[in-house]
């Protein structure tokens, strides 16, 4: 019993030691909440479909699926983003699978493009950043080429 109490007792310290001392200053914690208070009221009232991000893509005409193209999007996406998205499961962040039902293509690449910005202007990416502990997606520094062939890849992730 005693040995339960302090494994108990020194994992809430640890916790208390995790929260308090390697939880940033007051002004991280203070942005947190300001971000997810401003995310949380905002997602709701936008449809995501129309929503079409913060970056350079404004508009995007879909045709029928290119294959070759959607196979090199799928390398470049093995590649650069595999560390922290796997296809058809949540991992570090969302999984791609049915992005395309989610998200307006235009949103998707200026995610891929613009992660930075789309996190501190877009209410969805704010909420995202909300929901994955915090872990803002990395700039990849990929061409709006690149993010098209993965944007192609995407729509083969039913």
């Amino acid at each position: 019993m005693k040995n339960q109490f302090k494994i108990m007792s020194t994992g809430a310290i640890v916790i208390a030691m995790l929260l308090n001392g390697c939880g940033g200053s007051s002004e991280q914690k203070q942005a947190s909440e300001e971000i997810k208070t401003e995310a949380s009221s905002t997602v709701n009232s936008n449809d995501p479909m129309n929503n079409k991000g913060i970056g350079p893509v404004k508009s995007i005409t879909l045709g029928t699926l290119d294959q070759a193209m959607a196979d090199e999007g799928q390398k470049i996406f093995q590649e650069k983003c595999s560390a922290c998205h796997k296809p058809e499961e949540k991992f570090i962040g969302p999984a791609p699978k049915g992005i395309m039902d989610r998200r307006s293509p235009e949103w998707i690449i200026n995610m891929i493009l613009s992660p930075d910005k789309m996190v501190k202007e877009d209410p969805i990416a704010k909420q995202l950043l909300m929901d994955y502990n915090l872990a803002p997606m990395a700039n990849q520094n990929l061409t709006e080429e690149q993010a098209r062939k993965i944007l192609e890849y995407f729509r083969t992730l039913k």
